[in-house]
């Protein structure tokens, strides 16, 4: 059983993860588990939720995995009616899927004088030539992903004790980072989404609340951060000098903070916060 920095009591509950075969998302859903939650491990990706859950359940815990699109009504409509005949209903809801896509990074981070000039710009990708069509995708995978789940879960959800929806932003919500400026928007979005939802969900006691963890090494990630030899990139070494903990985040660092946002008895009184989990990055100024 994963050890947690301490653990609060979930039994008869049961907690829906999207994104739930990603790194940090299979980490919150073995997290939740350990507390002796039913985790539902939702994905698109039903191999890695499938994986997922299989690590649960030889831990001793109780899980399921259900090949599920955040972006498709049916497909979280049909992901409910199994959640709700296996486990008996939602209480827990953590909105994780997202994730960025090429089509909405630019090449450089700034736009340089000689790169106006689109006969010498086509090897990289400038903003003036970012796919509207991949920023959409961008936008919806992570806020429309989010907003989905939410109206297909929450009703039910409202009916609960002390029911609870966490969504996942980043600190590109807080700063945006260089090159990549649909994300960044998307989960600015995401955090101002869950402040919205709190407020609106209060009458019915669903509390909402989000994590904005700062820079974890994912699968989506990885080619970005270190290079084929396993070197760090310039980029990595950029993050990391602004980064006062001076390493990167993992999957662990970020129990504490989901567990605290859970428990009705340690955090009944929260609503509506982004909390980041970031090593300092926020706080340092860059001097």
């Amino acid at each position: 059983m994963k050890k947690l920095p301490f653990t609060i009591d979930l039994a008869g509950k049961t907690a829906v993860v999207t994104g739930g075969g990603g790194v940090l998302c299979a980490g919150f859903a073995k997290t939740i588990a350990a507390c002796g939650a039913n985790v539902c491990v939702l994905d698109l990706n039903i191999e890695a939720a499938q994986k997922a859950a299989d690590e649960i359940v030889a831990d001793g815990g109780k899980a399921i995995a259900i090949k599920t699109n955040v972006l498709e009504k049916d497909s979280l409509v049909e992901a409910k009616r199994i959640v709700d005949e296996t486990y008996g209903g939602c209480d827990i809801l953590l909105n994780g899927a997202g994730g960025n896509n090429p089509k909405g990074t630019t090449t450089k981070e700034y736009q340089f004088p000689e790169d106006l000039d689109p006969e010498a710009t086509k090897d990289i990708k400038t903003f003036f030539d970012l796919d509207p069509e991949g920023i959409e995708f961008v936008f919806n995978l992570n806020f429309i992903g989010t907003l989905l789940p939410t109206q297909v879960f929450a009703r039910d959800m409202a009916k609960k004790d002390a029911p609870v929806i966490i969504n996942v932003s980043s600190m590109n919500a807080f700063r945006p980072l260089t090159k990549i400026p649909a994300y960044s928007g998307a989960k600015a979005a995401v955090s101002n989404f869950t402040q919205w939802l709190a407020v609106h969900f209060a009458p019915v006691g669903i509390r909402v609340n989000a994590i904005a963890p700062g820079f974890f090494v994912t699968a989506q990630n990885k080619a970005l951060l270190f290079n084929e030899d396993g070197t760090p990139t310039p980029r990595t070494d950029k993050i990391l000098a602004h980064t006062p903990m001076n390493r990167f985040g993992t999957p662990e660092d970020l129990d504490g903070t989901l567990l605290w946002l859970i428990s009705n008895e340690a955090s009944g009184f929260v609503n509506g916060v982004v909390v980041p989990v970031d090593g300092g990055f926020a706080a340092y100024s860059g001097v």
